[in-house]
């Protein structure tokens, strides 16, 4: 793949889990108040999901 495209894959895995981590956080689930732990979990959980699903589009 070329690198453009591993970004946008990249990118959109943290957004993907950035958006379900605000909702969960709307809920009371999560962080019951901002700060920036939010976006180091979605970095780390974007990251496994882009291994796990845009890797085997290959």
């Amino acid at each position: 793949m070329n690198f453009h495209k591993e970004l946008w894959l990249f990118l959109s895995g943290f957004g993907i889990m950035f958006a379900i981590l605000s909702w969960l956080q709307d809920l009371g689930v999560l962080f019951p108040e901002p700060n920036p732990t939010k976006g180091i979990v979605a970095l780390i959980t974007g990251s496994i999901l882009y291994l796990l699903v845009a890797k085997k589009m290959d």
